[in-house]
């Protein structure tokens, strides 16, 4: 019995179980309401709404909220049932839905930013409502006064946040590429240190406190793990989508990582193996392999009476090489590379069959994804974006369904 649990077919993929339809304009987040058949939305349409699943199977919106300003990004703390609405304005407004899910009572409006909310995170410990914006800042502030504690600015704007609750400590994406790590104190903060990897501007990030493992996507189409606990600063690179990264969830108990696209590709990675890191690209003025120069070396040139070559870089030893000694295409999915990325000849003959065998397994979303958002329990998935559809997803066929993960069967 407990191996017809675990076991699942390599042809499974998400199971669409919903669509909800209705929003005028991009749904910029979508999320589920946990232990019930519902989900709560915003849009750019400027209203909130909250679906319920009717005995139909459809679902039908019991409250329909229309704010002051397109709504961007929110946040919901289910156990207080308080809902945290950033807007393009810079504004936040917090409201309280009753138990039934049938109304929604507005508590107070937080001057956070001056600029587009691009993210929110509730901190009931301690009465925080942290936010990230496109003013260039971070902020905080008291969810019982309403005042502003702290905030702290950036050179980019910025896109995405995590937070450690135990810890206090931020973790800040921009647009400029740049994860910022902060400490957050009542009214001040410090800079713990920055985290460069990324060629584009990070879209999403995910924090998972039990392994100290932070993953980023970015608009690069890669995803980079950094072992923030591990403190060797270990970081796993991975391409496997298509277009910008928008959204990230890791499965901590199966050591799964689940990742969409802007062009719906959805995507499930096995780390629960050995991967290898990435190697850092070597500098040099002449191919490591066969010696003749690149362009720019003149002296090299006019020595050997040779034109310069350009240079390359070998994605699985790093080497700076030429076009030559580089013919090869591969994917190496150990490094991450599920694509067929430049080699050097020598590395392509150390690869075997079975390393190019991939490590993660790729479903079509069929709409632009902007959000995602995961009810891990449950093995439910939402997806929403620029078609204005939010997706509702069984995602057990591909991240395991067993008593052992936690997930029910529904």
């Amino acid at each position: 019995m407990a191996a017809e649990i675990h076991s699942r077919p390599q042809s499974s993929r998400p199971v669409l179980l919903s669509k909800v339809e209705g929003h005028q304009d991009v749904v910029s987040a979508a999320l589920l309401i946990p232990k019930e058949d519902g989900v709560i939305t915003a849009s750019e349409d400027r209203t909130i709404r909250v679906w319920l699943k009717r005995d139909s199977g459809q679902y039908w919106p019991s409250i329909y909220h229309t704010m002051s300003s397109p709504c961007s990004a929110m946040a919901y703390h289910h156990d207080s049932r308080r809902i945290f609405v950033g807007q393009d304005n810079g504004a936040i407004m917090e409201f309280h839905v009753s138990e039934d899910f049938n109304k929604m009572n507005f508590v107070k409006t937080y001057p956070a930013h001056q600029n587009r909310v691009s993210a929110i995170i509730f901190c009931l410990t301690s009465e925080w409502v942290i936010s990230t914006g496109h003013d260039k800042c971070i902020s905080w502030m008291c969810t019982r006064s309403g005042s502003m504690l702290g905030r702290h600015y950036f050179t980019s704007w910025a896109s995405c946040l995590q937070y450690d609750y135990e810890t206090r400590h931020a973790f800040v994406g921009d647009c400029s590429g740049q994860i910022t790590l902060l400490k957050l104190e009542q009214n001040t903060c410090s800079v713990i240190t920055t985290l460069k990897g990324h060629e584009g501007s990070i879209t999403s990030l995910w924090w998972d406190p039990v392994q100290r493992l932070l993953f980023s996507g970015a608009s690069d189409h890669s995803i980079i793990m950094w072992d923030i606990g591990g403190r060797k600063g270990r970081t796993l690179l991975l391409q496997g989508h298509h277009d910008k990264v928008q959204a990230i969830c890791y499965i901590q108990l199966t050591r799964q990582l689940v990742s969409c696209s802007a062009d719906g590709g959805i995507a499930v990675w096995n780390m629960d193996i050995s991967r290898e890191e990435a190697p850092q690209w070597l500098e040099s003025d002449s191919c490591q392999k066969c010696e003749q120069p690149f362009f720019w070396n003149i002296k090299q040139m006019w020595d050997t009476k040779t034109l310069g070559l350009r240079q390359h870089h070998c994605r699985k030893c790093g080497q700076a090489v030429c076009g030559k000694c580089s013919t090869k295409r591969s994917s190496y999915p150990i490094m991450g590379f599920e694509f067929q990325v430049r080699v050097c000849d020598s590395c392509f003959e150390s690869i075997k069959d079975e390393d190019r065998t991939s490590l993660a397994t790729f479903h079509e979303g069929k709409h632009n994804i902007s959000h995602m958002s995961m009810d891990i329990s449950r093995g439910l998935m939402v997806t929403c974006g620029s078609d204005r559809i939010v997706k509702i997803w069984d995602m057990t066929p591909v991240v395991g369904c067993s008593l052992a993960t936690g997930f029910s069967s529904r």
